[in-house]
């Protein structure tokens, strides 16, 4: 998974305000957590964005599948510990007083006892008190087929077009991202499928109440996408 697009990951979504989400992150773990300490653990980290502002309050740890992802994480913060697994099967020897998992990333839970697992895996490494952040992907109801989606990059000496048609495979969201990358040496063309797991709104807060987590839902969230707090 993005082992052809870890590089190009940082110019297709400079669109995010990393630093505006962290600030409402932080507001929204003041708001729910009560375990009153610091150390967060960034689940599905990326390349590190979140993590650039997550610093200024938090001990942070990152956590990714993706080693390409994981080393240019590295590359921008080499005081950070990050660790390699999913999200279902890791088991770190700490606690957190927040874990977040952002940018739909628990998407890549492609059946709902993979969501429930991943979820469950999550809040045990929760200290008493300590809240769990997730940003869904979209919802069964709001999925669109055959939907065109295009994402640019116009930079001087990199210039990327991406784009995908949504399809539909079962109760999967099937993305082929097609990227067309030009630079000063080549250009070139790949491919890279994301399957997404489509879960309903009842689900996910089905799966976090099945994890003993206090729950409520920000609807609006970091992008329009939602957000589902969990206390444990």
């Amino acid at each position: 998974m993005y082992d052809r697009s870890a590089e190009l990951y940082d110019a297709i979504y400079s669109f995010k305000n990393y630093e505006e989400e962290a600030a409402k992150l932080h507001e929204l773990i003041q708001k729910h957590g009560r375990s009153m300490g610091n150390d967060l653990l960034e689940v599905a980290c990326g390349t590190g964005g979140h993590i650039t502002y997550l610093k200024d309050n938090y001990s942070v740890e990152g956590l990714d599948l993706s080693p390409k992802m994981l080393r240019l994480a590295k590359r921008k913060h080499p005081d950070v510990v990050f660790h390699r697994s999913d999200m279902v099967s890791f088991k770190l020897k700490k606690h957190f007083d927040a874990i977040t998992c952002l940018f739909s990333a628990i998407g890549h839970m492609k059946t709902r006892r993979k969501l429930g697992l991943a979820v469950r895996n999550m809040s045990r490494h929760l200290k008493p008190g300590g809240v769990l952040i997730v940003e869904p992907w979209i919802t069964p109801q709001q999925w669109r087929k055959k939907s065109v989606h295009a994402n640019f990059v116009d930079q001087p000496e990199l210039k990327v077009a991406r784009m995908n048609i949504s399809k539909t495979r079962g109760r999967l969201s099937v993305l082929d991202m097609h990227h067309l990358i030009a630079t000063p040496n080549r250009v070139e063309h790949f491919v890279e499928r994301l399957e997404l797991g489509l879960f309903t709104h009842d689900e996910y807060l089905d799966a976090f109440r099945r994890a003993g987590l206090e729950t409520s839902y920000d609807s609006e969230g970091l992008m329009g996408r939602g957000l589902y707090i969990g206390t444990l």
